[in-house]
Parts: C-alpha cells; structure tokens; sequence
C-alpha cells in the first residue's frame, strides 16, 4: 500500500468505528434478533461465534460488492468530466453524517429512504434463511442483510466511488466494514460497556467534528490549494541547504 492510500483506508477504518453508536442503533436490534433466532443449542460456544461471524462477514462482502459497483460508476463519472460534482457531493454526506453522530441534524436518515424500495425486495429472501442454524446460511443471510438502507453506508459508498477505481472503491468499503465489526460482534456486558462509551457526549461529538472536518477536506475548493500550500511550504533549513547547493 503506498503512502498515498494510507490515509484513505485509515479513513474507512475510523468511519466504521465512529459510526459505532449508529449501527447499534440501527443493526443492534437486528443482530439480537438473529442471534435469538439460532437454535438454543447452538447458541453457545464456536458454534455461535461460526454463525455471528457468518452474518458479519457476509455483511461485509456486500459492502465490498457495492462498493466495485458504484465505484465504476463514479469512474464513469471522473471520464463524462463529473468528479467534482461526485466529490462534493461526497464531502457534503461526510459533513451529513458527522452533524447526524452528534445528534444535531438527522437529515442523513432521508437518504435511507431511497434504498427501501430495493430492501423490500431482499426482505423476502432473508427471511426465508431463518431460522440460522448453519454457518453457510448464516453467510448467505449476511450477504442480503448489507443491502439494508442504512446512511453511514450510503455516505461511505459515495465517499468511496468519488475515487474513481472500482477497485479500490471496494477495498475501502471492506475496510469500512472491518470497522464496523467490534460494535456488531461485541454481546452481553461488553456490547453495554461500548454502549455507553458510544454514547458518550464527548465521543460523540468528537467523533462527529472529526468526520466534518473530513468532510470539509473531501469538498473541492480552493480551501485545499491553501492547506496543500501550507503542508508543502519548505522550513527555513530546507531553503538554507537549497540555497547553499545553488551556489555550490
């Protein structure tokens, strides 16, 4: 991985922890329900751990197709000369999602509506694997329970594809996965525990300035010529060594 795409994934990976409150909100409910729904025999041990990491990884999958698919697209954007648009659009869902962490504008759960329709599709399917008795079908039960309408995805896929490479696309929305994965697979007292650290005010709104300043970089602007001006800016020294070879 060049150092180019380090911060990238880092993104990716920080977006699906600090999106932790969210997915408990959203798919924590969801999470408890299948895992009721496994066998009370099997629901003890490996056999349960098989199946949870089942449901997740399949979820992950998911993540990673979607993000291929919109990733082409937004290739197919950056060539018919669109991929500013795509980028601020992108910038403004990341500023979207960070005031919808700190609870101080929902307007993020709109965009949710939009993936209903196709959710009302796949629910029919899902169902039809429960009971989850098998870590195969688990996996297959996962894959359709990504495609449910959620806005911290939606906002991840559309940051993702305004790179332009479908490929990389989906290796950041795998990434964004992975860190949703702690929140989703933690149960019991340790699901309570990162309950309450989530919901934490501070971490919250930590959280939230963090994707908003993420936000504000991803928009395109002059504002980046000036930050880009400033980072690359030689120190003193450096213009001192410089101009000690130029008269050498």
């Amino acid at each position: 991985m060049t150092a180019e795409l380090l911060p990238l994934f880092l993104t990716a990976l920080a977006l699906g922890l600090l999106g932790g409150g969210h997915c408990i909100g959203m798919c924590g409910g969801l999470m408890g329900a299948l895992t009721m729904s496994i066998p009370a025999q099997q629901r003890k041990g490996w056999t349960l751990w098989r199946i949870l990491l089942g449901y997740n990884m399949g979820r992950i999958i998911s993540y990673a197709a979607a993000g291929a698919l919109v990733g082409s697209l937004g290739w197919l954007a950056q060539d018919l000369g669109l991929g500013m648009a795509l980028r601020t659009i992108a910038g403004l869902l990341m500023i979207a999602m960070g005031l919808y962490l700190a609870n101080w504008w929902s307007g993020l759960t709109r965009i949710e509506h939009v993936g209903r329709g196709l959710w009302r599709h796949i629910e029919p399917h899902a169902r039809k694997l429960l009971p989850v008795s098998t870590a195969p079908r688990a996996l297959a039960l996962g894959t359709l329970w990504g495609w449910l309408p959620c806005g911290l995805v939606y906002s991840t896929l559309i940051w993702a594809s305004s790179h332009g490479n479908g490929l990389l696309s989906a290796a950041l929305m795998l990434t964004f996965g992975l860190g949703t994965l702690p929140t989703l697979l933690a149960t019991g007292l340790m699901a309570e525990r990162m309950l309450a650290v989530l919901r934490n005010r501070s971490v919250r709104v930590t959280a939230a300035i963090l994707v908003i300043l993420f936000g504000v970089w991803t928009l395109p602007g002059p504002h980046k010529a000036w930050l880009m001006g400033h980072m690359n800016q030689p120190t003193s020294s450096q213009e001192a060594s410089e101009t000690d070879m130029h008269h050498h």
